[in-house]
């Protein structure tokens, strides 16, 4: 249960994020100095996480060093990373800085409850690139998932009762260009240096991510005083819930639970993320608008559901073969 527990706030953790950029903006912030801060604090606690790794594997090392029988069998050291191995880890990174600033750029332009539900739209994104680089049609669960995300997308949006010229077509791409750099993300990601620990993964990661927003927005916030302002505490609260515990949770649970459940949990991302956008923003969210958001999370949880019942299936007939 804790593992389930531990995926699923560091789902919830990610869906705070829109609402403290729109507060940030309200105070007056620039796009590059949101996304510096956040991208500063959370680079700082990864390797202090990443430190600490470090530390406890140095002290686990010695203890067993100092028992004949322990070090006969002790386990093989963890992967060293070479300058190969960072690197590539640095450059996988990269992917999250773009998706934030599209994303964080376009809730300049459009709701909160929006931008979320279009960022979501990496769930079909990913399918439809995976389908192509693949050449494999999509089964019938997949396209049943893919009608149900676009179903309702198009009633979380409010395009059906207000109609697509109301909102504002930049803001809309962008969101929308910030779920393809997501799902870009998802399939570079995973497969970049696997073996190493996922402490040292994210902080070289993150690292990257930060040294091309640096090439792209120069921090003069770090010079002219401006970080010591309210912009630290937004800087602060973005690094921890975006960049610092929903990687370490994830790192946590998702090992014990399957990638299929981590799925299913990861959802709760996007009512959190609308919930805020209607308390703490104030914006309004219709009953259609959340019928919308109830599909888009059916549309994200059928396939994993899909797949977890066939694997229980399938090893209900294999054991009573």
């Amino acid at each position: 249960m804790k593992y389930l527990i531990s995926v699923l706030i560091g789902a919830m953790s990610y869906g705070i994020l829109s609402t403290i950029v729109v507060l940030a903006y309200g105070e007056g912030y620039k796009l590059g100095e949101v996304v510096g801060t956040q991208l500063l604090t959370g680079c700082i606690l990864a390797w202090l996480l990443a430190l600490y790794t470090k530390v406890r594997e140095n002290r686990k090392q010695r203890s067993r060093n100092n028992t004949a029988a322990a070090a006969a069998v002790s386990k093989a050291p963890a992967m060293k990373l070479a300058w190969k191995h960072r690197l590539l880890l640095m450059l996988a990174g990269a992917p999250t800085v773009v998706t934030g600033l599209l994303y964080y750029q376009s809730l300049r332009y459009i709701p909160a409850s929006l931008a979320i539900i279009l960022l979501f739209q990496f769930t079909w994104i990913s399918v439809l690139i995976q389908a192509v680089s693949k050449r494999q049609r999509p089964d019938k669960i997949t396209v049943l998932t893919l009608i149900l995300l676009f179903g309702g997308t198009l009633l979380a949006a409010g395009i059906l009762n207000q109609g697509a010229a109301e909102f504002n077509a930049l803001g809309l791409m962008l969101g929308l260009l910030s779920a393809v750099s997501y799902s870009m993300f998802i399939i570079f990601s995973g497969k970049a240096v696997p073996a190493a620990h996922p402490a040292y993964r994210s902080a070289w990661m993150v690292t990257g991510g930060l040294l091309l927003l640096f090439i792209l927005f120069p921090p003069y916030f770090l010079f002219n005083g401006l970080l010591w302002s309210q912009l630290l505490l937004f800087g602060f609260l973005l690094g921890l819930f975006g960049a610092f515990i929903p990687p370490v949770l994830f790192a946590i649970g998702v090992p014990h639970i399957g990638g299929g459940m981590a799925g299913i949990l990861g959802a709760a991302e996007l009512p959190v993320a609308v919930l805020l956008s209607s308390f703490v923003l104030h914006e309004h969210v219709s009953g259609l608008q959340w019928t919308g958001v109830i599909l888009v999370l059916i549309g994200v949880v059928l396939p994993e559901l899909y797949k977890l019942r066939w694997r229980n299936s399938r090893s209900v007939t294999s054991s009573s073969v």
